[in-house]
């Protein structure tokens, strides 16, 4: 993977500055982290935590873009690439390939995750490591979505409210009312 372990320190130890009320949940993940970087190879038996990243985007009307997946609509999220040279940048390339959209901006003081999410093993699809997700927020215009996209029921422009995952759903409203 080229996004370098330093890259998830780093990306980590800035939201847990910013969010100092999620230390105690994310500092196992910081922790093992830190360790693969310093070593430069895991040592955990490959029971370390999974990263994943994903992209939020959000439309001139506040609804959240949601792809189909299993018969669902759900946040776009993948684990990084071998090209991915950044977290963020795995992000937008997730983008780009699920429904093509490259027209998307952040807004002012967004660079980094906008929610750093944590799920056990056995609650997701990646199998059986604990899996910490890196969400980016991206603002677009709803047209930026092809037609054909949307009309294929491939993705959806879902209001806030229906998103099923409270975590990001909160941190979302939060963001749109403007409290961080």
């Amino acid at each position: 993977m080229s996004v370098r372990e330093t890259q998830v320190v780093r990306e980590l130890s800035h939201y847990i500055y910013e969010h100092p009320d999620e230390q105690m949940a994310l500092m196992p993940v910081y922790d093992a982290a830190r360790d693969h970087a310093q070593r430069g190879t895991c040592t955990h038996s490959r029971r370390c935590p999974l990263v994943t990243t994903g992209a939020v985007v959000i439309d001139e009307r506040n609804c959240v873009l949601s792809l189909r997946y299993q018969g669902a609509f759900a946040l776009a999220e993948a684990e990084p690439e071998e090209q991915d040279d950044s977290l963020r940048g795995a992000a937008l390339r997730l983008l780009a390939e699920a429904v093509g959209i490259r027209d998307v901006w952040t807004d002012p003081d967004s660079e980094g995750p906008c929610l750093i999410d944590v799920t056990r093993a056995g609650l997701h699809t990646y199998g059986p490591r604990l899996r910490i997700g890196f969400r980016y927020l991206f603002r677009a215009h709803s047209g930026a979505v092809a037609p054909m996209v949307i009309e294929a029921g491939t993705a959806a422009w879902m209001p806030l409210g229906e998103i099923g995952i409270p975590s990001v759903r909160d941190r979302l409203h939060g963001h749109l009312v403007g409290a961080r």
